[in-house]
């Protein structure tokens, strides 16, 4: 029998359903490998943005039922809308069973104030030209299919794998720059409102670090993203940490045995048909 690890609250942001960078089936290895009180999904789960009807993939879909699987089993999931699905921000602080859709949110943790967003507020190029930072994700997602294929031929030269829009990120300084200014920005008003944590999504940087200025401090956490970094943020103990799918050794023992045969339609009809004994 397997064993599921026991965590209060698990953090996923940036899965970007729906696009060729998205990696269904390692999410779902490691949403099959715990158990947590709170599921916050910090935005941009799915990808209303690149969203193409002939491509949906069944590893995807096997996503979305999990997640209500989870729900139903009594998880308490939080979903805070991002850029790339903010058109669920028409349907904030709507409730459904255990699942509740938000633009952000206040919880108090062991005594500490931990304020979750996703962080697309701070960038300026969604907010004045939504339409270039849509083509930049395009282009993003032009950039993941020739990484896959880079990837493809280094493991059948028995060579690492590579992440081209990783070490692209990385050598740019006004890259560099944004991640920074995004970094400050958030912790500085963290800092004004009294929050103890930070928590984000957006920029696909997994990290947990320290922030101070002369007005105090606070802990500034980012959950990375499934696209490239295969990271999450959990909290137990009062303690955060870093969760990361490449280091987890016991990843290939959750496997989704349970709805890995089953044919397209009937994922679809397990997401979209409410069992009316479970909602009596």
């Amino acid at each position: 029998m397997k064993i599921k690890r026991k965590i209060e609250i698990a953090v996923v942001s940036d899965v970007h359903l729906g696009t060729y960078g998205c990696h269904a089936k390692e999410l779902l290895t490691y949403l099959n490998s715990i158990h947590p009180k709170k599921l916050i999904l910090n935005g941009d789960i799915i990808d209303i943005w690149q969203f193409k009807k002939r491509y949906f993939p069944k590893s995807h879909l096997r996503v979305i039922k999990k997640l209500i699987d989870m729900a139903t089993e009594g998880v308490e999931i939080i979903y805070i809308t991002g850029n790339h699905d903010e058109m669920l921000r028409k349907f904030s602080n709507t409730t459904i069973g255990n699942i509740s859709i938000v633009d952000k949110v206040v919880l108090e943790l062991d005594g500490k104030k931990a304020w979750f967003f996703h962080g697309d507020v701070f960038d300026v190029s969604i907010q004045n030209a939504k339409w270039l930072a849509k083509l930049g994700g395009y282009g993003y997602d032009f950039l993941i299919l020739l990484n896959r294929f880079v990837n493809w031929c280094l493991e059948r030269l028995g060579k690492e794998r590579y992440s081209l829009s990783k070490t692209i990120k990385d050598s740019v300084k006004g890259a560099v720059k944004y991640v920074h200014d995004f970094e400050k920005v958030a912790t500085d008003l963290a800092i004004e409102n009294k929050y103890d944590y930070v928590i984000c999504g957006h920029i696909h940087q997994p990290k947990m670090l320290i922030k101070e200025n002369k007005h105090g401090k606070t802990t500034y956490l980012n959950s990375g993203d499934w696209v490239e970094n295969f990271t999450a943020l959990e909290y137990q103990f009062k303690r955060w940490k870093i969760y990361n799918y490449n280091n987890d050794k016991l990843r290939a023992f959750y496997a989704d045995e349970d709805v890995k045969d089953m044919e397209v339609k009937d994922l679809i009809a397990a997401i979209t048909i409410i069992d009316k004994k479970k909602s009596s």
